[in-house]
């Protein structure tokens, strides 16, 4: 504090001697709250520099302060804001406090744009929520350390992102996924919700409709709806988006886009079939539909080999790729990226540096050495193969505990359980009553374009280990209602 600027204006023409101001300034300032209990103030040397005049001047203001109980001194910290304050007169006169609300007509807010925090001790049954333990702390921290040392990192930068990330990226792209990708087709983001944003910016015009998953990812069709798009539900049933009534809709230029999980259906979980696949490519081709294709959970699939990505196979230029490292390593680091077209890239990466200028160079530099040094890799085996023994606890627990309730397919990849609930339970009243039994779920109304009631659960098991995993279902039983008992909102 003893650098501390105050923000005192003294007016010496007026008849008030300068330490009476200086007193009713810093009285003021303390009882608007601007000056904490406890807060330390400047030495009475640096005040009277500051404000230009002598240090008796001062010396007289705090003693006048001290005398009404506004400061006290401390030995070892000099002149201190009083941690037991007198009582303020009712119509007092002081620096106006705090607004308690906007002085100006707010837009509507976006939907669920509020996120309650979860109670203590919760267990977390949501689904895409990957286990912060897991995360190889030591490597990554020794990276960062590394990358630190260049001060390159501390400037400005590629508005793209990190070359050498952008490089282990497109490696890590065609190896993994089989996509024919270069540096200069991905643009590095703060995570894949920043990413969607940006193509919905970028790659559209506001009023374009996008056809959406009826059950999907809801932060993501808030993000296309505040870049001034219109979002199309389009239905998904056991062979994932149903992609001939997409025809239709392109025809009559409902829409411009196509928004889609295709590989681990969020949240049902299932894959697009092969035959919706080439449907889906040629439709974007002749229609020249822009596909946004988010690949969802494509990091963990446990059993025979992944479906590759929409963007492996697109020859026309119409796909724009989604991804991102929350799961594989940490969504903490926000790191996710688009990878599509060079020149559908580059005017994406015009829009970020108007958003947000550029992501965090060390962080993208650091993140980059653990993919070139194949510890990213190593990182993403070791994870999947604790994530499968996660899955099969869960869908042990589910079966042994409530078999009679909860019906399921083990999915083949992913991090959640899609659960159908028996007839006369209502998800939202389970939901309700396991929150307050310490488990967090979500009934299938949260996937909802039209937020109606659906019959299902999603669990996620990537957060708790088989220990959890088992005290969680066991909550998530012990909450389960009577048949017929509804929710005192809705149903979900």
């Amino acid at each position: 504090m003893r650098t501390w600027q105050t923000p005192l204006a003294l007016d010496r023409a007026d008849p008030a001697p300068l330490s009476v101001q200086i007193a009713r300034a810093l009285a003021a300032r303390i009882r608007a709250g601007a000056l904490r209990p406890g807060a330390p103030l400047p030495s009475s040397r640096a005040l009277a520099r500051t404000l230009g005049v002598h240090r008796n001047t001062v010396l007289a203001a705090y003693g006048e302060l001290a005398a009404e109980g506004w400061i006290a001194s401390d030995p070892a910290r000099a002149t201190l804001v009083s941690r037991d304050l007198p009582p303020v007169p009712r119509g007092a006169a002081g620096a106006p406090g705090p607004a308690a609300r906007a002085g100006f007509d707010l837009p509507p807010a976006p939907s669920d744009a509020t996120w309650e925090a979860l109670p203590p001790g919760t267990l977390e049954l949501l689904g895409g929520t990957p286990d912060p333990r897991l995360v190889p702390v030591a490597a990554l921290g020794s990276a960062y350390r590394r990358a630190l040392r260049r001060r390159e990192h501390l400037a400005y930068g590629d508005a793209a992102g990190h070359p050498r990330l952008r490089a282990a990226l497109a490696r890590m792209l065609g190896e993994a996924r089989g996509l024919a990708v270069d540096a200069d087709g991905i643009l590095v983001t703060r995570g894949a919700q920043m990413a969607l944003s940006l193509a919905g910016r970028a790659l559209l015009s506001p009023g374009d409709g996008v056809a959406v998953e009826a059950l999907g990812y809801r932060p993501a069709w808030e993000s296309l709806r505040l870049a001034g798009l219109r979002t199309v539900p389009v239905p998904v049933d056991a062979r994932g988006l149903e992609v001939e009534r997409l025809e239709a809709l392109a025809a009559a230029g409902a829409i411009r886009a196509v928004y889609l999980t295709p590989h681990h259906q969020y949240p049902t979980t299932v894959t697009l079939a092969p035959a919706r696949r080439l449907a889906l490519l040629d439709l974007a081709r002749r229609a020249r539909l822009l596909v946004l294709e988010d690949d969802y959970d494509a990091e963990f699939h446990y059993e025979g080999r992944p479906v590759p990505p929409l963007a492996s196979a697109d020859g026309a230029g119409v796909v724009v790729y989604v991804g991102t490292l929350s799961k594989v390593l940490a969504p903490g680091l926000r790191l996710g990226w688009l990878a599509g077209p060079p020149d559908a890239i580059e005017r994406l990466t015009a829009h970020r540096r108007f958003l947000d200028r550029q992501g965090d160079l060390a962080v993208e530099a650091a993140v980059a050495e653990l993919f070139e040094e194949g510890e990213a890799q190593r990182h993403a085996w070791r994870t999947r193969r604790v994530y499968a023994g996660r899955r099969e606890a869960l869908a042990a627990e589910l079966g042994a505990r409530l078999g009679g309730a909860l019906s399921f397919r083990t999915p083949a990849g992913g991090m959640a359980l899609w659960c159908r609930v028996a007839p006369g339970i209502d998800p939202g009243a389970w939901a309700a009553r396991a929150l307050r039994a310490g488990v967090a779920v979500q009934p299938g109304r949260l996937f909802a374009h039209d937020r109606r009631a659906r019959p299902f659960l999603r669990l996620g098991f990537g957060r708790l280990d088989a220990r959890e995993l088992a005290e969680a279902v066991r909550r998530l039983a012990g909450a389960l209602p009577r048949r017929g008992q509804r929710s005192g909102a809705s149903g979900a």
